[in-house]
């Protein structure tokens, strides 16, 4: 009697093939509004770069600000970012964590979506409210819980406010980068976080 024909292999779980689908979208998405800017990006033009249906992509998110803002988040470490250091010295602390910063923001990978991002925020304001509430707030809230933790050890005078004291640091930098005004550095932001805790006023 012949061997019955070996049985075909399992198709991939759907799960799987959804990530899949999910990466490759992801990846064009970033690729497309780098290349051409958010205004001409489109979920048809994001489909038919990842290969994949414009039904997938409505099925998953429902427009093309939800796609790029979830792609960008992908980049990271997901939409809630790691928890700054304590290390109990805060200018070291902070020091850190905008040199890290700096090489994101070096990174191609960041810069070009980043970019795209936050120059169409600035017309858009729908765009910019999104873009600020789940890119930018999640990350300067982490940088108040610092400072605050900063005060209760007696580090940073009471009376402080932290949500305007982390953006003597922060919009320095985000300026640099975002217009080219000067280069930014470890360096540079080095110095911000001295100004910053330090003061300007001769002591």
């Amino acid at each position: 009697m012949p061997a019955s024909d070996p049985a075909p292999d399992p198709a991939p779980a759907p799960r799987r093939r959804s990530e899949k689908s999910r990466r490759a979208i992801y990846a064009a998405a970033l690729a497309l509004v780098g290349e051409v800017g958010y205004p001409r990006t489109t979920v048809e033009g994001i489909a038919a770069r990842a290969g994949v249906g414009k039904q997938t992509i409505y099925r998953w998110w429902s427009s093309k600000a939800d796609v790029l803002l979830e792609a960008f988040l992908d980049l990271g470490d997901g939409p809630k970012p790691p928890a700054l250091p304590d290390t109990g010295d805060l200018a070291a602390d902070l020091k850190a964590v905008l040199r890290a910063t700096v090489d994101g923001l070096r990174d191609p990978r960041f810069d070009v979506p980043a970019r795209a991002l936050a120059a169409e925020g600035v017309v858009n304001e729908e765009l910019g409210r999104v873009v600020v509430a789940k890119l930018l707030q999640p990350s300067l809230q982490l940088h108040v819980d610092r400072l605050r933790a900063a005060q209760r050890a007696g580090q940073v005078r009471p009376e402080i406010d932290p949500r305007i004291a982390l953006e003597l640091f922060v919009s320095p930098l985000a300026q640099r980068w975002l217009q080219h005004t000067a280069p930014f550095s470890h360096e540079y932001t080095d110095t911000l976080v001295d100004y910053a805790l330090n003061g300007l006023a001769p002591r």
